[in-house]
Parts: structure tokens; C-alpha cells; sequence
């Protein structure tokens, strides 16, 4: 091992051992002490505003689209394989604090998507919306190298790290499941790629809203039959879940797996405070800001109290697999062809390839939101789109251990500029919530934001626009 991958592995196992976890854990708790567990408490209201986000809106992205493009992101591989190595490390007990991590979870990504609403700017290219934690860094808090920094952090892994890894995983998965050749699959999965990514936002948005419903309900249809035709054993499953969850190697096992595994989807697969998910809140055309942090709040328990929950009970209503000598996703694969036949493979082998997609979909989205970040040139755009296409093409060959971890060191870096600057503009996202609530409880069913209410203004240009 080089020092350069040496470096890289101690400086991201330093960071998401103590710095990120306290962080993350701390403002969650924060957060959700602040909006007095609006996560929970309005649960219903999420859903009705989803529901409501799937309506035509004149050419913008809906809140439905958005949620959809984030979901995409954040809801990849890891939520197979990150969950089996999950339990297999750190035992049943890990699958509480994936739990109690989402819980809140919640609460920081409400604030940081409701920011990214509040403080969103007008794209000149498509005529619709973008923002995130880089514009609200340097057009709010006017620190212009910070907003700089976290650009290029998540365009680079975001944009091309990660999207490496998917298309690995891709083509591992369908060369070993039906022996095509790498080369092939190389060439088809670029094109393909190439063809979404150079289509824009929009070709994404609607990918990604058909795309990820499709494949979310596939896998939780085959966790429900699962679940079915073990009925008998949930009580048990839930019970050793919980009692397991306070001893020692449930913990530290628990965590260690997001820490030390290329996915960091243990217990971080919702990826609530990291700064990415506001990239693509942003762009949702909503008449008030704190409706897409809802449905971004939203967006957390989907991807870990439904998916994750739903592998989790893949492999531990399955008796042996403490002894299959398995791992990942194929010890998820193994659980699930001693229940529905050896066709199970293929199923995950598909599920793979879709979770897989949608995330080079959802990633890429997030790079080009940032580059435009710098400049709104076409010319840079393209260039930016090119160099994801061929490293989507670079990762369908490579083999990829350094690039997981040089993307997680980035993520890293990238989450601890987000969440300083989430810690500071939060109570602009406590009057928004506020607000809103307001609003409801005065019976008007169509909550509208006026900007006048927050203490200062600077950075906010979309909603003074009627003005």
C-alpha cells in the first residue's frame, strides 16, 4: 500500500470515527429538540405533500421529481450489502441504531433541505431551480471558499468517485451472474449512462420518478414474501433486535461497518447532514420551503426504516446465516434463495443493476448542480458531463478499493463544511417550520413563504421575486 492510500484510509477512519459521528449524533439530537420532533409529529403531512408533489407544475421540477432524484441517490447498493455486513459485524443489535440514526437523521435533513429551499437560485440553462449547501454557504454566510470547497468535494465525489463504484458493481454483478463480458457490459452501461447524464436534469428527473419506485417496491415485495412465509419468527426477530442492541459488540460492530466498509451505508445510508440531498431539494418548484424539507425528512425513513429494514429482515429471518460463510450482497442472494428457489439470484442481480443506475442518475445530478456553482458556461457543464461518462467507463473495469476510499475521505470533508453551516443558518429553518405550522393551524390549506420574516435576507432571491 502506497503512503498516498495509506494517508487516505487513517484520515477517513479518523473522521468517521470521532468527528463525524459526534457531529452527526449532536446535531441530530439538536435538531430534533428544536422542531420539537416535527419528524415524527408530522409524519402524515409528509406523505399528503408527497402525494401533492406529483402534480404537473409547468415545466419545473416537482417536489415528487426531486424527492425521486434524491432517493435515487441515497438508495443504492449499500442498502443491500452495507445492511448484511452490518448484521454480520456488529450482530442483530446494529439494525436499532440504523433506527435510531434515522430518527435523527430526520431532523438535519429537514433543516438542510429547507435551507437549500430558501436560499435556491434560478438556473438560466433550464429555466427552473438549483442550490444547495454551496450557494447558501457563499450567498448567506459569504464565505466564498468554503462554498468553493464544498463544490468541488461533492462534484468530485458525487459526480465521478461514486459513479466508479456503481458501474463496478454493475458489472461485477452481470458478469458473474450471467457471464458477459466486462468489455461489453463496459460499452453498454457508458452509452446508456451517457445518454441521461448529457439529457440534464430533466431527463434524470423523470428517470429517476419511474426508475425508483419500480425498484423500491420490487425489493420490498420480495422482503414482504419473505416476511409472509416467515410470520411465525418477526416477534423473535424484533425482540433479539432490541435486546441485542445495547451489548457491546452491536454497538461498536454496528458503527465500525460504516466507518471501515467501502459503502458507509450501515448506518449513514440516508446520508442526512452530508450536504447532498439539499443539491437536489432545491430544485422542486414548491410554494413554501418547509414542504420539500418535509418530504426530504421523508426521504430518510424510506431509505432506512423501509429499504434497509426490509434487507435487514432478508438475512436474519433466514436461520443460517451466522454460518453461511457469506457476505454483502451475496449473503443477502444465499438468504433469499433458501426461500423463493435459486431464481433469486437473478432477481438480485437485477435489483443491483437498478439500485446501481438510479445512483449514477442521482450522483451526477449533484456534481452538475455545483458546477454550474462556479460558472454557467455550457462549455464547463459539458466538460463535466464527459468526465462522468468516462468514469462510469473507468469503473466498469477497475478495480476500485482506493477510489471507495478516497470518495468517503471526500464525503467526509463534504459533510463537515455542511453541517457547520447548517449548524449556523438552523434557526432560519425553525422560523420557516414555524411558519408553516402557523399557517396550517389558521386553516389555510396551501402554506406560502414571505422571506420578511427571517432576521436577515441576504442570499434569498427566488422568494423575492414577486416582489
Amino acid at each position: 500500500m502506497s503512503i498516498i492510500e495509506s494517508f487516505v484510509n487513517w484520515s477517513n477512519n479518523i473522521l468517521w470515527s470521532y468527528v463525524l459521528i459526534g457531529m452527526l449524533v449532536g446535531l441530530g439530537l439538536y435538531f430534533t429538540a428544536r422542531i420539537k420532533f416535527a419528524q415524527l409529529s408530522m409524519l402524515g403531512e409528509m406523505c399528503r405533500l408527497l402525494k401533492e408533489g406529483t402534480n404537473k407544475e409547468g415545466g419545473h421540477i416537482s417536489s415528487f421529481q426531486a424527492f425521486c432524484i434524491s432517493t435515487a441517490s441515497r438508495v443504492g447498493v449499500g442498502n443491500i450489502a452495507g445492511i448484511a455486513i452490518a448484521i454480520m459485524v456488529g450482530g442483530p443489535g446494529a439494525i436499532f441504531w440504523m433506527w435510531v440514526i434515522a430518527l435523527l437523521g430526520a431532523a438535519s435533513g429537514f433543516v438542510e433541505s429547507t435551507l437549500a429551499q430558501i436560499y435556491k437560485v434560478r438556473d438560466p440553462l433550464t429555466g427552473g431551480f438549483r442550490g444547495g449547501p454551496a450557494y447558501y454557504i457563499k450567498n448567506c454566510l459569504g464565505n466564498a471558499k468554503a462554498a468553493a470547497l464544498f463544490a468541488i468535494l461533492i462534484s468530485v465525489t458525487f459526480g465521478m468517485c461514486f459513479n466508479s463504484v456503481q458501474s463496478n458493481t454493475i458489472t461485477d454483478a452481470l458478469n458473474s451472474q450471467f457471464g458477459i463480458n466486462k468489455y461489453a457490459i463496459c460499452v453498454a452501461l457508458t452509452a446508456v449512462s451517457g445518454v441521461v447524464i448529457f439529457g440534464g436534469i430533466k431527463r434524470i428527473a423523470a428517470l429517476s420518478s419511474w426508475l425508483v419506485p419500480v425498484m423500491a417496491t420490487s425489493y420490498l415485495l420480495m422482503a414482504f414474501i419473505v416476511i409472509i412465509l416467515n410470520i411465525t419468527e418477526v416477534p423473535g426477530m424484533i425482540a433479539t433486535i432490541v435486546s441485542q442492541a445495547f451489548s457491546p459488540d452491536a454497538a461498536i460492530g454496528g458503527i465500525s461497518v460504516a466507518i471501515l466498509t467501502g459503502a458507509k451505508r450501515g448506518l449513514f445510508s440516508n446520508e442526512a447532514g452530508m450536504g447532498s440531498v439539499p443539491n437536489a431539494a432545491a430544485t422542486a418548484n414548491v410554494s413554501h420551503p418547509v414542504k420539500q424539507g418535509l418530504v426530504q425528512a421523508l426521504g430518510v425513513f424510506v431509505d432506512t426504516m423501509v429499504v434497509c429494514t426490509a434487507s435487514a429482515c432478508i438475512v436474519l429471518l433466514f436461520d443460517g446465516y451466522a454460518d453461511a460463510g457469506q457476505k454483502g450482497v451475496a449473503l443477502v442472494q444465499f438468504a433469499l434463495s433458501s426461500e423463493l428457489g435459486s431464481f433469486a439470484g437473478v432477481l438480485i442481480t437485477i435489483m443491483v443493476f437498478m439500485f446501481a443506475f438510479s445512483s449514477i442518475a442521482g450522483n451526477y445530478y449533484y456534481g452538475e448542480s455545483n458546477i454550474q456553482f462556479f460558472s454557467e458556461k455550457p462549455i464547463w457543464l459539458f466538460i463535466f458531463r464527459a468526465l462522468c461518462v468516462l468514469m462510469v467507463a473507468f469503473g466498469s473495469l477497475a478495480p476500485l478499493p482506493f477510489v471507495w476510499n478516497l470518495a468517503d475521505l471526500f464525503m467526509a470533508l463534504m459533510a463537515l463544511v455542511n453541517l457547520v453551516a447548517i449548524t449556523i443558518l438552523g434557526r432560519n429553518a425553525f422560523i420557516a417550520l414555524k411558519d408553516y405550522q402557523a399557517q396550517k393551524k389558521a386553516g389555510i390549506a396551501n402554506p406560502v413563504f414571505h422571506p420578511e420574516q427571517l432576521p436577515d435576507q441576504r442570499g434569498i432571491t427566488v422568494w423575492n421575486e414577486s416582489k
